[in-house]
């Protein structure tokens, strides 16, 4: 039997239910789910795929695999073959699931940040693995780390790792053999800083050996309902998930790869979804900060990671009772037991009503 720790959400329950008895109903911040409509050019190619009687290609199909490489060196001056890119049933899975896929086990260490999105941990023990949080690497010393992962922006602070940084981590990984994978799925939401990839000449020197780039389309095109998302890096890495992935039956079906090509070649949408999460942002952190609380990092991503001082589940409490659901900072590690996460996925009228009530 695995071990595995308390699905966090779970504990948020009765805070949930103390938000829903406000008398202007609950506006839940606390799940970063998409509630902005999916882009009309998604929609067109689901529907234009439906007919998809055979079996998806795992490898995913040639149109999305140009679509991924054209965003990444069109956006973020990354680049990549189309055949070192292959999409994953939403990034979670790919978390959750990357270690096995590696062949990490027993007696290996799995390192993560120590503010961190719960999955790193989770994977790492559905390997058999031990998970380690620590945001320096030198003090594992010599010891074989088979994987290493990264996240910039960071779930839950915000905070973008600088190239500088970044290149450290790559070169002490291939000093030590050891696999980086970068999480950038709120890579497109850069605000005070802007986040660049792993993958990026500045911190990998060109060469991609070692590393690979997680990539999600909920945030930037809504498409959480979906499952999209997609790997790339190290070809020859990339090919042993791929061997991997078409036993196991990892596929992500045609019509959702459609769909995934046409809103990586489309940035319009994306600059629109961009904008009403700044326009959230610009409501809800000034009111934040008005009622006391305050807000550190925080310069890129879709979240708000705040503090009044307070125990986090105090913090999370004072706001369930003005009818706003937060998340407590220790779902993402103990060093978060005095922050909350606050996330700028609501509608504008519900952002609105946040506003009002803090005020």
């Amino acid at each position: 039997m695995i071990g595995l720790p308390d699905f966090p959400w779970d504990r948020l329950a009765s805070y949930k239910e103390r938000a829903k008895a406000h008398p202007g109903g609950i506006v839940d911040l606390s799940v970063g789910t998409p509630v902005d409509p999916v882009p009309a050019v998604a929609r067109e190619a689901l529907a234009g795929a439906a007919d998809s009687p055979g079996y998806p290609l795992t490898y995913g199909t040639p149109r999305l695999r140009e679509a991924a490489a054209g965003w990444l060196a069109r956006r973020h001056g990354v680049s990549v073959g189309p055949e070192a890119v292959l999409p994953t049933i939403g990034s979670k899975e790919l978390v959750a699931w990357l270690p096995t896929l590696l062949g990490v086990g027993p007696g290996d260490r799995v390192v993560h940040p120590t503010l961190a999105y719960p999955t790193y941990d989770v994977g790492a023990r559905l390997a058999g693995a031990t998970p380690y949080a620590a945001d320096g690497l030198l003090a594992l010393g010599p010891e074989r780390v088979p994987l290493v992962w990264v996240n910039s922006p960071s779930n839950p602070t915000g905070r973008v790792l600088p190239p500088e940084h970044l290149r450290k981590v790559v070169d002490w990984a291939r000093e030590h053999g050891a696999v980086v994978a970068s999480d950038e799925c709120y890579i497109e939401l850069g605000w005070e800083d802007q986040p660049v990839s792993i993958l990026h000449p500045d911190v990998c020197g060109g060469s991609h050996e070692g590393l690979l780039a997680v990539h999600s389309l909920s945030k930037r095109s809504n498409l959480a309902g979906y499952r999209a998302g997609f790997v790339t890096g190290d070809p020859a890495l990339v090919a042993r998930l791929l061997e991997v992935r078409k036993h196991a039956g990892m596929i992500v079906p045609e019509p959702v790869q459609a769909a995934m090509a046409a809103v990586l070649d489309d940035d319009t949408h994306a600059a629109e979804q961009r904008e009403r999460y700044a326009a959230r942002r610009a409501l809800v952190r000034p009111a934040l900060e008005k009622a006391g609380w305050r807000v550190e990092h925080s310069t890129a991503g879709l979240y708000l990671w705040a503090t009044d001082g307070r125990p986090c589940w105090e913090q999370a409490g004072a706001l369930a009772d003005l009818g706003i659901l937060v998340a407590p900072g220790d779902f993402y590690g103990p060093a978060g037991a005095s922050h909350i996460r606050v996330a700028m996925t609501a509608s504008d009228e519900r952002i609105n009503a946040a506003v009002l009530r803090l005020q």
